[in-house]
């Protein structure tokens, strides 16, 4: 058996890979795809852009407040390490247990099916329209086995060691960057007047598209909190997993300056390019056409209005790029979580072991069974409302962990500190937990499936206690 230490890491990643590894964690198919739903909820150009600006904001919040724990707790496991320092075993468990089984899995299931929503763009059989098998209520279709295919694919790169899927994170995020940027680009140089001018018109006007009848309804009130929760969980989703890069500490040069520094720079990159990408489909596309883009393809729509025809393909191959860096980088750190929980004892022994390769590798292939199952389910929509909610519950018990952390532990040695504590932090708490509230009032049964299956939790881990 090979020796077990922690230390068997190799510290092979330097700031670029750790920025990289953000931006590609984050940038996956969100972008390309969620704003459709978003106008469709809020219905007007200013509402669409303030949603971003909040949702980036909010972002960069928690990543430099991050910083400060990172600095503190320097190694493999990430947040799991910092909540399981702040409240104990249990809620630490209770972190790990629900990223295995929603955040991190449900992502990697989520990214997939987009992968295989694309490449059914350049090669029409592999889509979900396509179902190669029946059984009851059950249907497998092309776009699935895609899907699996590609997380089984990635989860082999990152078992063979933490060189090879670095170089490839960092290739394939500084090409879905730059093709981003020239979408952009491109896209404000086709920017028509009159487009801009008709979304912009009434800029305010919240309302909400009834899709049967194709009418705009205006709302307000309670209809307009659900209309703002429902429009964030897609900016939410798409500005998630910033944080896996905590979760490889481990393997990264002077943690304690560049996991902060990744975190800030990263999220700052990707809510920028976000935001301009919005700005830009209203630069190109009108209102309407946005809400009711095929699919929610509305990155499509936009290529079309830039590029003409050969936008699709265009688009298509940009997204598979986007969402196959995006899982390598959701697959990389997801292994290291369980790796760290098996360490404490709180995850099964195996997970606790690395192989030749210096990697978790039976943590990544347990990460790609459980994935691939989500695959099965095929609902992007779901899989999000899923996630979104217990990703956040996490975010908000994280920060609030940095004000309790500086109550027991006054000493310890922090060589960054919050970035505008206590104010920034305070004010993230006061936003994500709004929103929570929000989302489980709103959209009660997808997100109150997400809050179950993280409380089955709890009696999984005092079952697990005792056997020990």
């Amino acid at each position: 058996m090979e020796d077990q230490k922690p230390e068997d890491f190799k510290r092979e990643l330097g700031l670029l890979d750790g920025t990289m590894l953000v931006v590609g964690s984050m940038i996956g198919s969100g972008i390309f795809i969620v704003s459709s739903d978003m106008v469709r909820q809020l219905g007007s150009a200013g509402w669409l852009i303030a949603m971003w600006v909040l949702t980036g904001t909010i972002t960069v919040i928690a990543a430099v407040s991050y910083g400060e724990l990172s600095a503190m707790f320097p190694k493999a496991g990430g947040q799991y390490v910092y909540i399981k320092e702040a409240y104990g075993k249990l809620v630490g468990f209770l972190y790990g247990w629900s990223f295995f089984a929603v955040i991190q899995t449900g992502t990697i299931a989520a990214v997939g099916v987009a992968f295989a929503k694309f490449a059914a763009y350049l090669y029409a059989p592999l889509s979900d329209k396509n179902i190669l098998y029946e059984i009851g209520d059950f249907q497998l279709n092309a776009a699935q086995i895609v899907s699996i295919f590609t997380i089984i694919l990635l989860s082999y790169i990152n078992s063979r060691g933490v060189k090879n899927s670095k170089i490839l994170q960092t290739v394939l995020t500084v090409i879905k960057i730059l093709s981003l940027a020239g979408l952009i680009i491109f896209g404000f140089m086709a920017a028509k007047a009159e487009v801009w001018d008709a979304n912009w018109t009434n800029a305010w006007t919240s309302q909400s598209l009834n899709v049967e009848t194709g009418s705009w309804l205006p709302i307000s009130g309670t209809a307009l909190i659900s209309g703002i929760s429902a429009a964030l969980v897609g900016s939410m989703f798409s500005s998630v997993a910033w944080e896996g890069v905590t979760f490889i500490a481990g393997e990264i040069k002077n943690p304690k300056r560049n996991v902060g520094l990744s975190l800030f720079l990263g999220t700052l990159i990707v809510s920028v390019i976000y935001i301009l990408a919005n700005i830009m489909y209203l630069a190109v596309v009108p209102l309407y056409d946005i809400a009711t883009a095929e699919s929610d393809r509305v990155a499509v729509v936009a290529s079309q209005s830039i590029f003409g025809s050969v936008g699709t393909l265009i688009i298509a191959v940009m997204i598979m790029i986007s969402t196959f860096a995006c899982n390598n980088g959701l697959i990389m750190a997801g292994a290291r979580v369980y790796y760290t929980m098996a360490q404490d004892g709180v995850f099964f022994k195996k997970a606790a072991e690395l192989n030749k390769a210096s990697v978790p590798a039976w943590s990544i292939w347990a990460q790609c069974i459980w994935a691939s199952a989500l695959c099965l389910t095929g609902k992007y929509g779901d899989l999000l409302d899923f996630v979104v909610i217990i990703v956040l519950i996490f975010y908000i018990l994280t920060i609030l962990g940095i004000f309790i952390l500086r109550r027991k532990m006054p000493n310890a040695e922090r060589p960054y500190k919050a970035f505008g504590y206590p104010f920034l932090p305070g004010l993230y708490l006061i936003i994500a937990s709004a929103i929570c509230i929000a989302l489980l009032y709103t959209k009660t049964s997808t997100s109150g499936w997400g809050v179950l299956i993280m409380l089955i939790g709890i009696p999984v881990y005092y079952l697990t206690k005792t056997k020990e």
